[in-house]
C-alpha cells in the first residue's frame, strides 16, 4: 500500500471530499437516498460523466453506498454510508458557513438568490423580494 504524507489533517479531508461536486453531492445524499436522475436535477450544471466519476470515488472511499436493482431499466439508488454520515455535521457547518456568508454580502450590496427553499437566508431573500 502506497503511504500517504499530509501536512494538516484539513488535506485527508479534502483528499476524500474535496473539489466542486462531492461537496454538493453529499449535502444533498444527507438528506436522503436519491437516484442519479434525482441527483441531476438538484444539481444542474454536473454532467452525467463527471457525475458518474464523483459518485464512484466517493463509493470508493466507503462515503456513500450504491445500491443496484436487479431490473429492466436498471435502478441505483445512492445513500449516506455509515462512514459518510459522520460528515453530517461538517456539511451542516459549510451549509451554515454559506448562507452567513450570503446575507453579509447581500448585507454588501450584492444580488444573491438562493435557491434553496429550505434554508433560512432563501427565505430572506424570498421576504426582500416579496416585501
Amino acid at each position: 500500500m502506497e503511504q500517504c504524507i499530509y501536512n494538516i489533517g484539513v488535506e485527508a479531508t479534502i483528499d476524500v471530499i474535496g473539489g466542486k461536486w462531492k461537496p454538493l453531492i453529499l449535502c444533498h445524499l444527507k438528506n436522503g437516498t436519491m437516484r442519479t436522475g434525482q441527483l441531476r436535477k438538484v444539481i444542474p450544471n454536473i454532467t452525467q460523466k463527471v457525475l458518474t466519476e464523483q459518485l464512484r470515488e466517493l463509493e470508493s472511499s466507503n462515503i456513500i453506498n450504491r445500491k443496484v436493482y436487479e431490473q429492466v431499466p436498471p435502478k441505483v439508488e445512492y445513500s449516506l454510508s455509515d462512514y459518510g454520515k459522520t460528515l453530517n455535521g461538517l456539511l451542516n457547518e459549510l451549509c451554515h458557513w454559506g448562507e452567513e456568508d450570503i446575507q453579509r454580502r447581500r448585507n454588501n450590496g450584492e444580488s444573491i438568490i438562493l435557491l434553496d427553499q429550505n434554508s433560512p437566508a432563501a427565505t430572506e431573500s424570498n421576504t426582500t423580494k416579496l416585501g
